[in-house]
């Protein structure tokens, strides 16, 4: 990298590598967790929730809900923990090393430092905005366990390769490939959706500013009606063989679960790409958003709180289909009325997509609907 590098340094100042060598924990205490809770702990461990070690303590914890910040001061805006019943809580009574298992299998551990409770609906109020049932982020801490671990995690065993894992990569791995090509400047990119034709348009002015295109796409829990893993990794790579320079884009899955936490997610998001490498970071309208919970703007507003983020945001103008210009435009370079826009989010393909329709070539390319109909269920159930 030269001296006109702008990719940030890892947030907090260093990568965290919370792998250990094998070692017997088959007679410890152990804790059951979700799948979907031991990627984040494959996060923790490979950097990307770095500065992190493990679940967060009661001070941070606190810290991150009352300000978006760790108690340090450094941004940090979605607690990540680790949830337990009171009475598992009582059964570790002072156990200092507990074992990390899905069902039988047992494959890292947590170094206990403390317990807490947490008000729940209060916390809930705090991250998502509102206590709506309907929110799937606001249920799903309802149903969290009442007590909470804090405590530096190691790893012993990955969780197994797997055809939604093949795009998986650590930060190590991807500074060290955007030190090889020579990018000075990368944008991120983060989708929880198949591409459309807006999409692209948006991902390829970015790629007339900066070296490189990092295409990021969320793999992991969602709320039902979204689109499934499989469908947009598909979709994607199909996407970038017709229609991308192989050479400027590095396509990485992230493995973690959507919050819909609107705008504090956008910051969350923003700091595993900076740990990724990514120097600017694109926050689209409504990001990480769910319903009509959050201001459309709210995701990008909330940036100008974070100016010490380390990684810069790029908020580009929605681009529209505009019957007049007969071509992909925004409101920066069309001058023409709402009768001849056709915006295309993410919302509307999904619901034509359900009622059968098939998306026009100038909404969604050929390729990415073969994709779609080659799969007889697309979407989470």
């Amino acid at each position: 990298m030269d001296s006109n590098s702008r990719i940030p340094g890892p947030h907090g100042g260093k990568l965290i590598n919370k792998f250990a060598a094998k070692r017997n924990i088959d007679e410890m205490f152990s804790i059951e967790v979700t799948n979907d809770l031991r990627n984040d702990i494959e996060n923790i461990s490979d950097g990307i929730f770095s500065p992190l070690e493990g679940f967060v303590g009661q001070d941070d914890f606190e810290s991150i809900v009352e300000l978006g910040r760790l108690k340090n001061g450094l941004a940090w805006t979605i607690p990540i923990i680790l949830d337990v019943d009171v009475q598992t809580a009582v059964k570790m009574k002072d156990a200092r090393e507990v074992a990390l298992r899905v069902g039988k299998d047992r494959f890292g551990i947590i170094y206990v430092e403390e317990v807490y409770s947490f008000e729940k609906l209060r916390v809930i109020k705090s991250i998502y905005q509102t206590d709506d049932l309907d929110h799937p982020g606001v249920i799903k801490m309802i149903s969290m366990g009442d007590r909470l671990i804090g405590g530096k995690i190691e790893v012993i065993k990955r969780i197994l390769q797997s055809p939604l894992r093949v795009h998986r990569l650590n930060p190590f791995e991807t500074r060290s490939e955007i030190h090889k090509r020579g990018w000075n400047t990368v944008v991120g990119f983060q989708t929880r959706n198949v591409p459309h034709i807006a999409h692209e348009m948006l991902q390829k002015a970015a790629l007339n500013i900066y070296d490189g295109l990092f295409i990021s796409p969320l793999i992991g829990k969602k709320k039902p009606g979204d689109f499934k893993d499989e469908v947009i990794l598909s979709a994607y790579e199909s996407l970038i063989k017709n229609y991308y320079p192989k050479e400027r884009v590095m396509f990485v899955t992230l493995h973690t679960e959507m919050r819909y936490a609107g705008p504090r997610e956008a910051i969350h998001h923003a700091i595993m790409r900076k740990n990724f490498g990514c120097s600017h970071f694109i926050v689209g309208r409504d990001h990480a958003g769910v319903g009509d919970y959050y201001h459309p703007f709210a995701s990008q507003q909330i940036f100008k709180n974070y100016t010490d983020l380390g990684i810069e945001p790029v908020f580009f103008p929605a681009f529209y289909y505009c019957k007049k210009c007969l071509g992909y435009a925004n409101d920066r370079n069309c001058p023409h009325s709402p009768q001849f826009k056709e915006e295309l989010k993410g919302r509307k393909i999904r619901k034509m997509v359900g009622l059968g329709e098939i998306p026009a070539e100038h909404l969604m390319r050929p390729e990415i609907v073969k994709v779609i109909l080659s799969y007889k269920d697309v979407f989470v159930q």
